[in-house]
Parts: structure tokens; sequence; C-alpha cells
């Protein structure tokens, strides 16, 4: 059992993903592990459910701005901090998480960002975390120092390899 709840991309953004990304590029699915797909992602992270493409899925890449949607419904303006990067989501609808435990994409000796944003979108911190073998626990550590601080009220898990967004954490 985790101490905080690692959230997918929404069902409404999916949505609006699964048509243009957030780069206002029109999306182009394709099947993972086929021998015509753009890029070998048999493995990667669905940020939709929280968890790896398998051979067969259909999946797109997408470039995602995960502030944007959770800013403009809170009024926020985060400025320069709306940054977006490629994300793999399912071409269609999925359901979301199912039977995830424990933090999604947590491979021992991995580097994750964990990036700490106040009520405005504005960055206020963040540390490196290279993911122990307890997973959890290295989480659950990073997380509640982020949350130790009044200010911060969301957290983004990133990849370091890549930059992408992983998932988000929202204040208990």
């Amino acid at each position: 059992m985790t101490a905080f709840t690692p959230l997918p991309i929404a069902s409404g953004a999916l949505r609006e993903l699964r048509e243009a990304d957030d780069s206002g590029r029109p999306v182009r699915p394709f099947t993972a592990g086929a021998d015509d797909a753009p890029v070998d992602c048999v493995g990667s992270p669905l940020r939709c459910c929280l968890r790896a493409a398998v051979a067969g899925d259909r999946v797109a890449l997408v470039s995602y701005a995960p502030l944007r949607r959770w800013a403009a419904a809170r009024g926020a303006e985060p400025g320069a901090y709306d940054e977006s990067g490629p994300v793999f989501v399912h071409a269609g609808e999925c359901g979301g998480p199912r039977g995830v435990a424990g933090y999604p994409f947590a491979r021992p000796g991995a580097l994750r960002t964990v990036r700490r944003y106040d009520a405005q979108g504005r960055i206020v911190g963040g540390r490196l975390l290279e993911i122990p073998e307890d997973a959890t626990a290295g989480f659950d550590r990073a997380l509640g120092e982020a949350f130790a601080e009044p200010e911060v009220v969301l957290v983004h898990v990133r990849a370091v390899e890549y930059g992408c967004f992983q998932f988000e954490v929202r204040r208990p």
C-alpha cells in the first residue's frame, strides 16, 4: 500500500489528446510491437492506465502538458512552467488504472525527478530520486518530504532519461 495516490492523465484530457496533442498535432495511432510501428514502445509507460505497453496494444505517442488543464480549472497561471513532453497513451478508451499496486514504473535504479508545484502551478522545489529496492518506501519518503512544505499542492514525477511525465500526486 502506498502513502500517496499516483494519478494517471485524467479522462477528459485523454479524450482531447486522442484527437490532437498539446502541441496541436493530430494523433497517429499505431500497434505496439508491429513491424511498421514508428517507435518501439513495448514496455513503455502508458500514462492513461499506469501500466506498461504490451505487444498488440493500440497506442499513440502524444505531446502532453501536465499542468495546462489543472491550472486552467483553478484559474492558475503557470507561465513558463506549462511545459510539454512526449507520453504514450492507449489510442482508445482503456478504462484507466486497474489493479495497480504501488507506484507505477518504479524500476529500482531508475532516476526520477519529483517536482513540487504551488497553487499557481509554479515550481517551488524538487528533488532527484534514484528508485531504491523498496520503491514504495522511497516514493513515500520523497512525496512526504514534498507535501511537508505547506505551499506544495501538486507533485509531478518525471523520468530523468527523457524528461517524460510519469504520474502526478495531489496534496492528500
